[in-house]
């Protein structure tokens, strides 16, 4: 089920450069860009390459620029806005008909008199590799054109594109370009066809108006360095190729007639994949989409002693792989996916991070560092909880044999207590003596995931005991309780902490206001704020709430905080809510838990209302807005965060792994629901009737 356009959006270059396409690798590179080809942010490109997989992420290749002669009349295919003025020449989405993302392939379709060209992207699976391919699928003659290959080197941040050296050498249809700058890579250009010369003229002064909005540097400036020409007769097609891969490794090489149906060939079996393991019932259309979405987030991690190690994107276009995120998206990204191989070897991947001095999963591993960053709270308890979900879906002892001493490490330091060092800032988390629940925090950092930062000031420090932890805590038990019986283990001490959890865990009812404190034991006492942070007392495999009190928190979060496309951070009444997501990074930042829409957080919205309600479709329809959202924004997939304030406009990225991964698994969750209802009763033959 291809996510189409038509000519209603892709001839409104407002609306067509709202919508993005994405290609990935499974490396951590990817292109992408507007749907009506101007560049909107400094990291479109078509050739965005992970130079050590998942990270280290260089723009190398940016657009390729087209130019059509056909009975003697020129089209421009491409579309450029410059400047802060927003003139925009060419303007070739004039001409662009329909647009089509289908899996991991992009494709334009271009009117020209009575022509018909199509442009299709797509990336070599595994590889730092671009194809782009023209075919004149309808024409009376011949069709002339000339593409300029506009290019950069460097990290893909917008941070400027200084003019440095670069050695441009052109072998046939092949270019080379060598940087300067000696960590950075060849960039190399292939032509099936056609003929190359080189150029160097710089593109000055792009315009960029999400970065504008976002208070960023919004003028961009890319170099080209060279022109391909070819002539193409009814019927054929041209490919270019942009590749940071060595010629020598077979990978390097183009292969022209092979590459796009290898391409098809892995989303065709991602497809398949899914359909032997997703749940019986009536999934709703959109929900083949995200299957490839889901496959964009995971991707190659060599960890030490596993070259073919995994782990998950966060998001695209900036985020690395983080820990927090890659343990709450697993379960729906690979075990609703039908990919629990992959899932098994996320978590080995993982596991081989945990640092035992702490007893912490890494939360973060920056795009340009080799350490891991050990800073959160959540990250580590959310492991149990994956581990868990694939245990649940596989049966694997052997994942649990090779992972229990690991697990046992990990809540041994939580109740001696952690001593951790960010920043400069020390921080522990240690479960209090007094009532077994989990506290953490100090001074200067973030250990949830409500961890906005702006010039040195946590916007959301939740020092003490946060309600979310202290549920994955208990279920973080609770599950070693079950572990230790499938392996013949004494389970007794984590049965015993978790009744404790459970004991002491009514504190953190509010009386007053009818809903749960957000936060325990804070320096300025219990956190009053209404957040969507305690859905996970009743959303997690083993609730912790009273029955009418796990009714109260979902008619309180569903009157303040849901929206159509997931939940507010914060209920519109409480003084620091921001209903606006924008500005610069002290704005965006301070806005962030403020108020703004969280799409993930559907996932445990919707587990909640399908365990009190019993109603699937009810439960079904909430997703409906988030499928119709595949079309909006992100093509495919599902935006990272949306505004607190109506319309509900999508921001920051704009595919974010935990908000494809959670309504991939809710999504599961409720047609695994619905099918159970419709199935047909097994009919009991009496005595009587078999006499």
């Amino acid at each position: 089920m291809p996510i189409t356009l038509g000519t209603d959006v892709t001839r409104d270059l407002d609306a067509a450069q709202d919508r993005e396409w994405l290609v990935t690798n499974g490396i951590g590179g990817y292109a992408s860009g507007s749907v009506g080809g101007s560049l909107t942010r400094g990291y479109h490109g078509i050739l965005v390459a992970a130079l050590r997989p998942p990270i280290d992420r260089r723009l190398m290749a940016v657009k390729l620029d087209e130019t059509v002669t056909y009975m003697g009349q020129t089209w421009a295919l491409a579309t450029n806005r410059w400047q802060a003025t927003g003139v925009v020449s060419p303007a070739g989405y004039l001409n662009l008909d329909g647009f089509e993302l289908d899996g991991g392939v992009a494709r334009w379709r271009f009117t020209l008199g009575d022509a018909r060209i199509e442009k299709t992207i797509w990336m070599a699976y595994g590889a730092n590799t671009t194809f782009v391919r023209w075919a004149v699928t309808q024409a009376s003659g011949p069709v002339d054109f000339t593409v300029r290959a506009i290019t950069d080197n460097r990290i893909f941040h917008n941070t400027g594109s200084p003019d440095t050296p670069r050695t441009i050498t052109v072998d046939g249809t092949s270019v080379t370009v060598t940087p300067g700058d000696p960590s950075g890579l060849a960039l190399r250009l292939y032509a099936s066809t056609g003929a190359a010369q080189a150029a160097r003229a710089w593109d000055r002064d792009f315009f960029l108006p999400v970065e504008q909005y976002r208070g960023l540097n919004d003028l961009d400036s890319h170099l080209q360095v060279a022109t391909y020409t070819a002539t193409l007769q009814p019927g054929d097609a041209w490919t270019l190729a942009a590749s940071a891969e060595d010629p020598a490794d077979p990978q390097g090489t183009p292969d022209w007639q092979g590459a796009l149906t290898t391409r098809q060939a892995h989303d065709a079996e991602r497809l398949k994949a899914w359909q032997a393991a997703r749940s019986a019932g009536p999934w709703p259309d959109w929900a083949e989409a995200l299957v490839y979405a889901a496959d964009q987030c995971v991707v190659r991690r060599a960890a030490q002693g596993d070259p073919e190690g995994r782990s998950v994107i966060a998001g695209y276009h900036w985020f690395e792989d983080w820990g927090r995120d890659t343990m709450i998206s697993l379960p729906g990204l690979t075990l609703a996916t039908g990919r629990a191989d992959e899932a098994a070897t996320i978590l080995r991947t993982f596991a081989r991070y945990v640092d035992p001095q702490v007893g912490l999963l890494p939360n973060r591993f920056p795009d340009v560092s080799e350490a891991p960053q050990y800073n959160t709270m959540d990250a580590t308890l959310w492991f149990f909880q994956a581990i868990r979900a694939y245990h649940e879906a596989t049966g694997d002892l052997q994942l649990l044999k090779d992972l229990w001493p690991t697990l046992v490490t990990i809540i041994q330091r939580h109740q001696q207590g952690t001593c951790a060092t960010v920043n400069g800032v020390r921080f522990t988390i240690k479960a209090d003596a007094r009532d077994g629940l989990l506290a953490g925090g100090a001074p200067g950092v973030q250990l949830t995931w409500m961890d906005a930062i702006v010039d040195g000031r946590v916007i959301t420090p939740r020092i003490g005991k946060p309600i979310e932890i202290n549920a994955l805590w208990y279920n973080a038990l609770r599950a070693m309780a079950r572990f230790a019986a499938a392996l013949g283990e004494d389970g007794a001490p984590y049965t015993q902490a978790a009744d404790r959890v459970a004991a002491s865990f009514p504190r953190f009812w509010n009386t007053a206001a009818g809903y749960c404190y957000d936060v325990l034991d804070g320096p300025d006492g219990p956190e009053t704020h209404l957040r969507p942070n305690q859905l996970f007392a009743l959303s997690l495999p083993e609730p912790l709430l009273t029955p009418a009190q796990q009714a109260q928190v979902l008619k309180v979060c569903t009157e303040h905080l849901l929206t159509e496309h997931g939940l507010r951070s914060l209920a519109p009444n409480d003084p620091a809510y921001v209903g606006h997501y924008g500005g610069d990074q002290t704005h965006r930042d301070g806005a962030y838990h403020q108020g703004t829409v969280w799409g993930w957080l559907i996932g445990p919205y919707v587990s909640a209302h399908l365990r009190l309600n019993g109603d699937p479709q009810a439960a079904l329809d909430l997703l409906a807005p988030l499928g119709r959202h595949l079309s909006e924004a992100g093509l495919g997939t599902v935006s990272e965060i949306f505004d607190g304030d109506t319309p509900f406009t999508p921001r920051g990225c704009i595919a974010q792994a935990w908000s494809v991964g959670e309504l991939l698994r809710v999504t599961d969750q409720v047609v695994a629901a619905l099918g159970r209802r419709s199935a047909p009763k097994t009919q009991k033959t009496s005595k009587a009737s078999k006499a």
